[in-house]
């Protein structure tokens, strides 16, 4: 269980699917990029480092998940725009809001692994999110 740190930002409170990750801090550049291929039902899980500092997820970035087929976002650190996201057809949980854009390096990496929240997520991984709280499973569970 990832411990109850996260809030929803999103219409959508309730998704699940096969983890994408991507560690960066304060820089979306490649989140960006990695949610513009098909997302294919996947879950983006961005290990931010917890920084409140800057937002990595937005509006902008919320339509592009919608229109790529990702089934939603979890994020260790800030989002943005949330009078946008909360009515817009998205599951994104992060840690907390700020207004700050992120800077665009291109820094990161993505399909590593990332822990935080008391676990440790990898790439593959299965993730499952309701009212109720976030799970991992290293296989899908029925």
């Amino acid at each position: 269980m990832i411990q109850p740190v996260f809030r929803d930002f999103g219409m959508i409170t309730k998704f699940h699917g096969q983890v994408t990750t991507i560690h960066c801090r304060e820089d979306n550049a490649l989140l960006k990029t990695t949610l513009g291929t098909p997302g294919a039902g996947r879950v983006m899980v961005v290990d931010g480092g917890g920084s409140l500092e800057r937002a990595l997820f937005g509006d902008n970035l919320g339509s592009i998940l919608i229109k790529n087929g990702w089934a939603g976002i979890l994020i260790n650190g800030a989002v943005r725009d949330v009078e946008f996201l909360k009515t817009m057809p998205l599951a994104v949980r992060a840690l907390a809001v700020c207004p700050v854009p992120p800077r665009k390096d291109g820094t990161g990496e993505r399909d590593v692994i990332v822990s935080f929240a008391g676990v440790t997520i990898s790439p593959g991984d299965w993730l499952y999110a309701d009212e109720n709280g976030v799970i991992l499973s290293a296989t899908p569970i029925e």
